[in-house]
């Protein structure tokens, strides 16, 4: 069970889990306007805090048939690490089962999961040789959280293959799956959503400067980071999502009901 969830007493868990069904909401929203998902496909969870300190794991995800743009703070469904629907209407994808539950099961800092196709993530993704560079500033800090994996040669449809991505993971938070697309991992939806955020945006700077033809630059290796922990204290992740969400708030205001 992900250790960073915590117990809270019953009011203040569903006062948190409200706030956390709106910033996942938020999340969904931006993805679609960003073009980060596949049709109805792709899939984001949140391990939930609980109300007692025995109480079953469960995680908000999106059900199953529905584009991003659609989805509201209400309309996303809790799920037990069994794939069983407890609250919400829809039922649970089973690619997102598997990899959703074996990665929140496996790794203790997944709280919150982002699995997504963005345009160029993707397309780095289908290269003989998926690396980033070392060439934009954003990969001193961001390429020392990355894993590549490069065995994923069918959609993950069993608990062993749901297994396998999270060993490929293992103390990375993000995953560039080879001909697939990227799972980011956080302890936070802001964590997670300002890294995949940042992750796609230098993955696009990369890809645009292949296509002149020109090798990149590569910057010296003393300035890497070197961090693994939380992306948000490195980069100011809740302050992003929470400029996103103002917008929403303007313009798409029904994502939070």
């Amino acid at each position: 069970m992900p250790a960073i969830v915590q117990s809270l007493s019953s009011s203040d868990a569903e006062q948190e889990e409200w706030r956390l069904r709106c910033d996942m909401a938020a999340v969904f929203r931006v993805a679609a306007r960003l073009g980060w998902n596949e049709q109805i496909g792709n899939h984001n969870s949140l391990m939930l805090p609980t109300a007692r300190p025995d109480a079953k794991p469960t995680f908000l995800i999106n059900p199953r048939g529905y584009l991003f743009q659609e989805l509201t703070a209400s309309s996303l469904i809790v799920c037990d690490l069994d794939g069983n629907v407890l609250r919400g209407k829809g039922e649970l994808r089973k690619v997102a089962f598997h990899i959703h539950c074996r990665i929140h099961l496996q790794n203790p800092a997944a709280t919150c999961i982002i699995h997504v196709h963005p345009q160029y993530l993707t397309a780095l993704s289908l290269l003989e040789q998926p690396e980033l560079a070392l060439a934009h500033h954003n990969n001193l800090l961001l390429n020392d959280r990355v894993a590549i994996d490069q065995h994923g040669d069918a959609p993950a449809d069993s608990h062993q293959e749901g297994d396998r991505l999270a060993a490929a993971l293992g103390n990375k938070s993000t995953l560039i799956m080879g001909g697939h697309g990227v799972t980011v991992a956080g302890p936070t939806v802001h964590d997670a959503f300002d890294e995949c955020y940042i992750a796609e945006r230098t993955a696009m700077y990369q890809v645009t400067a292949l296509s002149t033809g020109q090798r990149l630059r590569t910057l010296p290796e003393a300035g890497r980071r070197r961090w693994n922990g939380p992306w948000g204290e490195k980069l100011d992740a809740r302050l992003h999502l929470d400029a996103w969400r103002r917008i929403l708030d303007r313009e798409e205001p029904d994502y939070a009901r």
